[in-house]
């Protein structure tokens, strides 16, 4: 007995409705802003630092969600954090609009102090001068290989922002990145000397955080690897290329924890793929 096949119309309608229903998932992926929460644990977190919340927003690239980020706003408003990371990427170098960034920032530090590093697309920015000054002026701290310490009553922890390596070596022809950034970064790491939190654009630098004992990193730069496959993770990444190692998420070698944020906006892909934009908050526990 031969089996019906389905006709042929009806195999075409239920092609079209499966499409129309991944247009639609993958639109909201792309404006559906999450928040995800991760703890970090270390017995070298001061006990007064212990529930201590950083807000990490990473490569906005100059998106909107809602008028002036309203809706971005108000996630980092009900997240409550103590202090505001923003890890590279503020703007995009290819559709500039310093308004939209620093009408965020202004709104930003009325929910808490905030500090921003550079990324690749700053380090390409004509503008990059008038867009530090208006940071400065709107009351975000611009950390260009410098630290500051963070405290909380008797006790500190040391906050520590590179700027991209884009600002000074364009094409890493030779492997010379992973040295210079060691060299800055034993200009301010001390293992005796207390914990110590990282703000860098650059995950694939991992192996080089690990080695000058920073004890807690924030990046992106990966975009979560812009298309999430089902237990494979993110497919591409800029510095990484096919199927990033370091794409989302947390990573721990020995000491070293790096949370990697899958960011916010698009750059040269103008969409995502399963990889909601997000902001991440981290929560300090001195375990």
């Amino acid at each position: 007995m031969k089996k019906k096949l389905l006709p042929k119309t009806l195999i075409f309608f239920i092609a079209a409705v499966l499409l129309v229903i991944l247009i639609i998932w993958t639109i909201w992926g792309n404006t559906a802003l999450m928040v995800s929460a991760v703890t970090i644990s270390s017995s070298r977190i001061p006990s007064s630092f212990s529930g201590f919340k950083i807000a990490q927003v990473s490569d906005l690239h100059n998106a909107e969600f809602g008028e002036n980020n309203v809706k971005l706003l108000r996630l980092l408003s009900e997240s409550s954090p103590d202090i505001i990371a923003i890890t590279g990427d503020l703007v995009d170098a290819r559709h500039t609009d310093i308004e939209i960034a620093l009408t965020f920032v202004k709104h930003a530090v009325q929910i808490a102090p905030v500090y921003y590093v550079t990324g690749n697309h700053e380090a390409s920015l004509p503008q990059y001068d008038t867009l530090k000054t208006g940071l400065e002026a709107a009351g975000v701290v611009v950390l260009e290989d410098e630290a500051v310490q963070l405290e909380s009553g008797s006790e500190s922890i040391a906050l520590v922002g590179l700027s991209d390596p884009n600002f000074t070596i364009r094409s890493d022809t030779f492997g010379e990145v992973p040295a210079m950034i060691s060299a800055k970064l034993n200009h301010f790491i001390d293992d005796e000397k207390g914990y110590t939190i990282l703000l860098s654009h650059r995950p694939e630098l991992f192996e080089t955080y690990v080695n000058c004992n920073v004890d807690l990193v924030l990046s992106g730069h990966a975009h979560g690897g812009q298309f999430r496959l089902p237990f494979i993770g993110g497919l591409v990444a800029p510095n990484q290329g096919l199927f990033p190692q370091y794409d989302a998420g947390l990573y721990t070698d020995g000491n070293t924890n790096m949370v990697v944020s899958r960011g916010i906006g698009n750059s040269i892909i103008p969409f995502r793929f399963n990889n909601r934009p997000e902001i991440v908050l981290l929560e300090l526990s001195d375990e």
